[in-house]
């Protein structure tokens, strides 16, 4: 009996620790949720700018669109992890993604964020280029601007010939989907813009000239983009560690009630013995 009340005790003691941590990754998944809607709409008006412009025939002399590179001898990844655990499959499911995506028989540089990634591939033996782990604890629009400047500038130094960013898309609390996103070179089309786009391009002006705009745009849709990546990986983290949490402290309670009823059917089990023990020494004095 002592020794299931020491479980009881524990285990209501790893409850409390689950719904403290289940409580502050809701309170970080509502503060994360208001930024990933401004993240958004961000990207979603830079992406359509990129868009519209490199469409068009000359934008294919763009130094982003890679026209050059026809044989890509070296690839950059980007790949988005959290700093701690207890929170599911989330680490495991976009580092495999990362890995599936890569090709062996290329020259793979791998970018860091998060520790659990950077451990991750460490062990694997993989080239890495450089971490940052306290970029996915702040998600600030500053770090991810530093770290869009230095893929940009290792594409143009020829170190790389193409980039790509793996993170974890936040559909919703439940839903979440790794993704392999790639990011330079960009897909410009060689041929004449589409009819469609015609009469939305033709009134735009660009100055100097399309071309110098897109590779002025570039960067700052590169930056954008990773900064969504970053606060889409974070939400999906707090999310998958919310309902990990809120799962253990139900398994917890689950545990209690049990051992409380295996505690309660030993303690009637001695209250049984020892009135057995009374009742047959009564009728031994008899």
């Amino acid at each position: 009996m002592k020794h299931i009340k020491r479980r009881i005790a524990s285990v209501r003691s790893t409850r409390q620790i689950t719904k403290a941590m289940d409580l502050v990754a809701a309170s970080k998944l509502q503060r994360i949720k208001a930024r990933l809607n401004t993240a958004r709409i961000m990207l979603e008006h830079a992406t359509r700018i990129v868009e519209e412009v490199k469409v068009h025939e000359h934008a294919a002399g763009s130094i982003f669109a890679g026209h050059d590179r026809a044989v890509v001898k070296s690839s950059a990844y980007l790949v988005m992890t959290s700093n701690r655990g207890l929170c599911g499959g989330y680490n495991v499911n976009v580092i495999k993604k990362a890995l599936a995506h890569m090709d062996d028989g290329k020259n793979e540089k791998i970018i860091a964020l998060g520790g659990r990634g950077r451990s991750h591939f460490k062990r694997l033996g993989k080239n890495i280029l450089f971490s940052d782990a306290g970029a996915m604890e702040t998600t600030f629009y500053e770090d991810a601007a530093l770290i869009g400047q230095r893929l940009v500038d290792l594409y143009l130094k020829g170190e790389v010939d193409e980039v790509y960013v793996t993170y974890t898309h936040f559909e919703s609390t439940i839903l979440h989907e790794p993704r392999v996103v790639k990011i330079l070179p960009i897909d410009v089309a060689l041929e004449e813009y589409e009819e469609e786009w015609q009469s939305g391009v033709a009134e735009m002006q660009y100055e100097p000239d399309r071309r110098s705009f897109l590779d002025a745009a570039v960067p700052e849709f590169i930056n954008i983009f990773i900064y969504g990546a970053m606060v889409n990986s974070v939400a999906c983290e707090q999310a998958a560690r919310m309902m990990c949490m809120d799962a253990a402290t139900k398994n917890a309670e689950e545990i209690i009630d049990d051992l409380t009823l295996s505690y309660n059917r030993q303690r009637q089990s001695f209250i049984t013995q020892e009135i057995n023990e009374i009742v047959a020494g009564a009728n031994a004095l008899r």
